[in-house]
């Protein structure tokens, strides 16, 4: 393998879990009351983002190149790095006309998840690891049939966020990659 495999992070979700019930905050999580665009109106109640701040030495001790996969864009490096850490980490930008998909669990027929296509492309081939909340058997396929390397879609539910037993396994994934007797898992999932 050529380089550390890459993990594209997604913010709601893995390390946002938004889905918790508003009134109890997860164990070990901080609240954090954030304006990034689209939230700026000032009578408009800042955007509550619940993170915790092992996290990012947690994803800095894994054998992965970090990169943002997520609608944050750029400014996750702004709001969400420095909480949890984290330096700038490179951000996947994603074509305008792909933002305007609704989510796979809102749509009326299953279909891919808008960001899998520049996921692939980002990658070009090389390995990685995607933890998301959005995730499907059909972004496995997806990647399965367009993707030349190791690849591990990692679902993670956006009510628990990134839990101990998920970096075990991310790293566990990646350490398979360098195991020469182990051919490594592609397209596999977790979930909670």
């Amino acid at each position: 393998m050529n380089g550390r495999p890459l993990l594209l992070i997604d913010v709601d979700g893995p390390l946002n879990p938004w889905a918790a019930k508003p009134s109890k905050r997860p164990e070990g999580y901080l609240t954090h009351r954030m304006r990034p665009t689209g939230w700026k109106h000032p009578r408009q109640k800042p955007l509550r983002v619940w993170l915790n701040p092992e996290h990012g030495p947690q994803l800095l001790a894994l054998p992965f190149d970090l990169v943002w996969a997520t609608t944050w864009t750029h400014e996750a490096n702004e709001w969400i790095s420095p909480p949890l850490g984290l330096p700038d980490l490179p951000v996947i930008t994603w074509p305008d006309d792909e933002r305007t998909a609704p989510s796979p669990y809102w749509k009326p027929e299953p279909a891919v998840f808008w960001k899998t296509r520049t996921i692939v492309e980002y990658a070009a081939g090389r390995p990685f690891a995607w933890i998301d909340d959005d995730l499907t058997d059909l972004d496995r396929a997806y990647v399965a049939r367009h993707h030349d390397g190791p690849a591990l879609l990692y679902h993670v539910h956006p009510r628990l966020g990134l839990l101990p037993d998920d970096f075990e396994a991310l790293a566990a994934w990646a350490k398979s990659l360098t195991t020469k007797d182990d051919e490594p898992e592609t397209g596999t999932s977790h979930k909670h």
